[in-house]
């Protein structure tokens, strides 16, 4: 038999392309069940086959355990003082080895060695698909469709794979039969999961980027780079692109001649419509890009709010703005800036309203006549920080104005920001009014940027219990009281 063995092990390994060390390490434990069986109660057995006669051994294996442990099972532990006294010279958590005799490769042993062998190959097969495809992460597959249900549909991707597509990851009213080809991204794999482990995705960003880099050679040359894509599946698609060489057009290169490449594109992916965008460093001239062929009439910049007020003709409105605000909403996604797209008309009044407010503010807070306050505006100056920090001598330099003007301007500038620094750390009178409130606690909760009832309305208690030592009673009171506002509103 034991020439045999080697054979089988030999055979199997052929058969199904794995290590023949896998099928050696399953006949090993096949043999150690079938032998453990013969032995009366939960016993650990270890056998060796040799991988030159084929001949095994079998080995009964004994933890070695404290003498004060408990044991938990008297057939495979044994104390350490036990094992001392039968002439083992050994330590806790060491083991002893004792010769048994292996069972004879029946038909219950081959049965058994069978179910391990299956298990065995499995597992290395799955392996070997997961190290074939690990590196193809984000990119295209080809499959034929295996086997369709309400939930999903399998598909066979070749090299013994097979790779799950959810209906959630298929374009709207998208349909697909037994037999028929696939192209999807491979999105994911689970090395954990006992079924499947390839997962697909034809929504995937990434589906429209590989579709663009087997289209494009200049793509997968890396001479065209593609820098974002904003994506409605099955709808509308918007990417960015760049040139890595000055000669070539980026934009044109996508869209082939008479757009030939996204046009095979656009037949892939049901009909979704591909925008094409010149990417710029610029994000005022990146905005404008992509809300092409809207054409932009002004765009004012906010940094601090990531955001930009961009103006179209009146006319070119509803186009830049797009269906449902699709157009708007995925040139915000493509460039990560909020917009906010208006009418040029809107824009002009929009402007002129912040012109206002800036006037008034610097009428107050400087204590200047309208005139004064006008050309401030008109000079660029829209807070009281650029009043109060920009060197003196731009605010001189105005015509009209004299460094001692400007000096008194920045001075009075200053006075205000201090002004409104130490007010801002004062209680609101809304919230000094407040049922259940007293001036102690109020000046604590807007030391901590509570100053008004709305701001402690939007709290929560355990919010509140972390600024103020109050039990939970009393800050749902509080809280309670001060959204009081807000129930009134509802009910009107």
């Amino acid at each position: 038999m034991s020439k045999e063995l080697l054979l089988i092990i030999e055979t199997v390994a052929n058969e199904k392309e794995v290590e023949k060390a896998i099928i050696l390490e399953a006949m090993e434990e096949a043999l150690a069940a079938a032998t453990a069986k013969t032995i009366t109660g939960d016993c650990h057995i270890k056998v060796t086959i040799d991988q030159k006669t084929g001949e095994y051994i079998a080995k009964r294996v004994w933890t070695v355990v404290d003498e004060d442990a408990e044991i938990e099972n008297y057939h495979a532990e044994l104390y350490v003082d036990i094992a001392n006294e039968k002439g083992h010279d050994v330590q806790v958590g060491d083991t002893i080895e004792e010769d048994v005799e292996v069972a004879e490769f029946g038909r219950i042993s081959a049965q058994a060695a069978k179910q391990i062998i299956v298990q065995k190959v499995r597992a290395a097969e799955r392996k070997k698909v997961i190290a074939r495809f690990r590196e193809k992460i984000g990119k295209l597959v080809y499959g034929s469709v295996k086997r369709v249900t309400r939930e999903f549909i399998i598909v066979d991707i070749g090299d013994n794979a097979e790779a799950l597509i959810y209906r959630t990851e298929l374009l709207p009213r998208e349909i697909f039969r037994i037999n028929d080809n696939m192209r999807a991204c491979l999105v994911e794999i689970d090395e954990e999961a006992k079924g499947h482990q390839l997962f697909l995705s034809r929504i995937d960003n990434r589906m429209v980027t590989s579709l663009f880099e087997l289209e494009v050679p200049e793509i997968s040359e890396e001479l065209i780079e593609i820098v974002d894509i904003a994506r409605d599946p099955g709808s509308r698609s918007k990417i960015a692109v760049k040139t890595n060489d000055g000669r070539i057009d980026p934009v044109g290169s996508c869209v082939g001649m008479r757009g030939s490449r996204v046009q095979s594109i656009t037949n892939e992916l049901q009909g979704e419509r591909i925008d094409i965008v010149l990417w710029d460093a610029n994000p005022a001239q990146y905005v404008i890009n992509s809300l092409s062929p809207a054409e932009v009439v002004s765009i004012i910049q906010d940094e601090d709010r990531h955001s930009m007020d961009v103006a179209v003709k009146e006319e070119e409105l509803a186009q830049a703005i797009g269906k449902n605000g699709q157009n708007v909403k995925m040139a915000s996604e493509l460039t990560g800036w909020k917009l906010n797209v208006m009418a040029e008309s809107q824009a002009e009044e929009k402007q002129q309203e912040e012109l206002q407010s800036t006037m008034q503010v610097f009428m107050g807070a400087l204590d200047v006549e309208d005139d004064i306050a006008a050309v401030l505006v008109e000079e660029g100056f829209s807070n009281l920080e650029e009043v109060a920090y920009v060197a003196a001598e731009e605010i001189a330099e105005i015509e009209g104005f004299d460094e001692e003007i400007a000096s008194e301007l920045q001075e009075r500038a200053k006075n205000a920001l201090l002004t409104q620094a130490i007010s801002a750390t004062k209680p609101a009178d809304d919230i000094l009014a407040m049922e259940g409130m007293d001036e102690s606690l109020a000046n604590t909760l807007a030391e901590n940027g509570i100053i008004t009832m709305e701001d402690l309305a939007e709290l929560a208690v355990d919010d509140l219990q972390d600024v103020v030592d109050i039990d939970d009673k009393k800050a749902a009171q509080l809280i309670l009281t001060a959204r009081a506002p807000w129930f009134a509103e509802d009910n009107q």
